[in-house]
């Protein structure tokens, strides 16, 4: 017969921490999208995964990349937006807050973004060369292709939220 033997505070508080680690792993990555109205989502890599895919092959930095991900409009289209009559002359006064778990930020005018001003694809992205996205931009980026510097590349997003400039 085998005697058990009980835990010791050391080897309870590893375990516990091992099972939050574990628990934290599960919970599926995920950034916030506010638009102008009160309409705020959650979105994650699942719903990114039933949006168009798109491949794209850009430089970073000076060497070529090719990056997977979706249409940022794409994204953007699951809040309300400033466009249509109501926004005619107001539209270009609003801008796109972008911000990552490091607290870098950045910031796109709207008319970059909306087709009805500008063909400026910009992307999400979840995959670059082929593989997930290395720790250091995980679990999503914006991509800018045609920025040379690309400090607008904004990784480890948390949150895209549409604001008017005051």
């Amino acid at each position: 017969m085998k005697i058990l033997r009980p835990m010791t505070t050391l080897a309870l508080l590893t375990f516990a921490a091992f099972s939050l680690t574990a628990q934290q792993d599960v919970t599926p990555a995920s950034f916030t999208v506010r638009g102008v109205g009160d309409k705020t989502v959650v979105v994650t890599s699942a719903d990114l995964a039933k949006l168009p895919q798109y491949t794209i092959k850009t430089a970073d930095h000076g060497k070529p990349a090719t990056f997977e991900g979706v249409l940022l409009r794409d994204v953007l289209a699951k809040v309300d937006l400033p466009v249509g009559d109501k926004y005619h002359s107001s539209a270009a006064s609003y801008y796109l807050l972008a911000e990552g778990k490091d607290g870098y930020r950045a910031v796109y005018a709207w008319a970059e973004l909306d087709a009805e001003f500008m063909d400026k694809p910009i992307y999400v992205v979840t995959q670059r060369d082929g593989k997930p996205l290395p720790g250091n931009a995980k679990p999503f980026q914006l991509v800018a292709p045609g920025e040379k510097r690309g400090g607008r590349w904004l990784r480890q997003l948390t949150s895209l939220t549409i604001k008017q400039a005051n």
